[in-house]
């Protein structure tokens, strides 16, 4: 018997960004921290807002940028969700059957990919940190950064 996993559109993350801060670099890395200035969340499963305060952490080595973010989302019920958004953003050969019509690639031929985890103790909001998601990312502009969160079903 097999099994093939589903994702499902769980909700769109619009994290407002600023200017990136240049932290330094050694050998063939460059280590730079992007703040995050607040945003939007909205989709059938959660809809709130991204609280001002986290940032992006990404070292790129080549053409390969890893990212490690953290920040806060609040509920429209007021809850605080915390994120921890892990992923890469590289250059890669990209056909249009990979993403679904609901995602605009901003620059065709780049992967743009994030495996976030949730925390909260809210009891409306405690299935994200019980569900396994996967995002996928495009830049909006120079001061945003779209994620579509899928959930692992």
């Amino acid at each position: 018997m097999s099994f093939t996993p589903a994702l499902r559109f769980a909700f769109e993350i619009r994290a407002e960004v600023a200017e990136t801060l240049h932290i330094g670099h050694g050998d063939g890395e460059v280590t730079e921290f992007t703040p995050i200035t607040g945003g939007s969340v909205d989709g059938p499963l959660l809809r709130g807002e991204v609280l001002p305060g986290g940032g992006d952490w990404s070292s790129t080595r080549g053409e390969v940028c890893e990212l490690d973010a953290r920040y806060l989302l609040r509920a429209e019920d007021g809850a605080v969700i915390d994120i921890v958004n892990r992923g890469f953003y590289a250059p890669k050969a990209a056909s249009p059957d990979q993403f679904d019509g609901e995602l605009q690639v901003s620059e065709a031929g780049h992967y743009y990919r994030t495996s976030p985890v949730f925390r909260t103790d809210a009891p409306a909001h405690r299935w994200l940190a019980e569900t396994v998601f996967v995002g996928l990312a495009r830049p909006d502009g120079d001061r945003a950064v779209v994620i579509r969160m899928y959930a692992l079903d």
